[in-house]
C-alpha cells in the first residue's frame, strides 16, 4: 500500500518538476506590409498557441488565420476572403527546431538562437531559417523572433490595382511568454 502510495505521489510530483513542455495559447503575432505613401497594413493576433520542448529544442506554432484583428474591418474581410482564403486555409504553422538549444544556459539576459525549420502558410510549406531570442522571467520563457515572407513563396495572389500598395516583403514578428504546461 505504502509503495503504491509512493509511486502515484512520484509520478504526480515528477511529472510537473520534470515537465519539458513550455506553452502558451496567447502568443502574438504581427505582420506588416505597409508602403510609404499609402494605407497602413498591419495586424496582429493575440492566439497563437506554441509549445517549445526544453529537452530537444522542439518549437511548434499554429495561429489562426481568422484571428488577426486589423485597424479597418473591410481590410480584415479583404484579407481573409481574398488574399489568405483563410476558410480554405484557416491556419499557419511553424514546425522546427532551436538549434544547439540548452535550456540550463536560459538566464534573464537574451539568448540568440538559430530557429529552422518548416513554414507553412496559405497550404504551401517552405523552410526557413531565422534567429529567435530566448530570455528567462521567473519561471515563464519569453521568445521573439521576426522573419520576412513573400506572399507569392506561398501562392497568396495580389490583385495588380493594388500590387504597389503592398509590401513585397511582409514583416511578421512573434512575441510568445511561455509557461511549464
Amino acid at each position: 500500500m505504502k509503495k503504491g502510495i509512493l509511486l502515484a505521489l512520484f509520478l504526480l510530483v515528477g511529472n510537473q518538476i520534470f515537465s519539458q513542455k513550455m506553452i502558451t495559447r496567447t502568443g502574438e503575432v504581427k505582420f506588416e506590409a505597409s508602403m510609404p505613401a499609402f494605407e497602413e497594413i498591419a495586424a496582429s493576433n493575440k492566439t497563437t498557441s506554441c509549445i517549445l520542448d526544453k529537452a530537444t529544442g522542439d518549437f511548434v506554432a499554429l495561429t489562426l488565420i481568422k484571428s488577426f484583428k486589423f485597424k479597418a474591418p473591410l481590410m480584415e474581410e479583404h484579407f481573409n476572403e481574398n488574399y489568405m482564403e483563410s476558410s480554405l486555409f484557416p491556419k499557419a504553422t511553424f514546425k522546427g527546431k532551436i538549434l544547439n538549444f540548452d535550456a540550463k544556459k536560459l538566464s534573464a539576459a537574451k539568448t540568440t538562437y538559430d530557429l529552422e525549420g518548416d513554414l507553412t502558410i496559405h497550404g504551401v510549406t517552405k523552410k526557413i531559417k531565422t534567429k529567435i531570442n530566448l530570455a528567462l522571467n521567473g519561471a515563464k520563457i519569453l521568445a521573439t523572433s521576426a522573419i520576412s515572407v513573400k506572399p507569392q513563396d506561398y501562392k497568396i495572389e495580389i490583385p495588380s490595382l493594388v500590387k504597389g500598395k503592398i509590401a513585397q516583403d511582409v514583416k511578421v514578428s512573434i512575441n510568445f511568454i511561455l509557461e511549464a504546461n
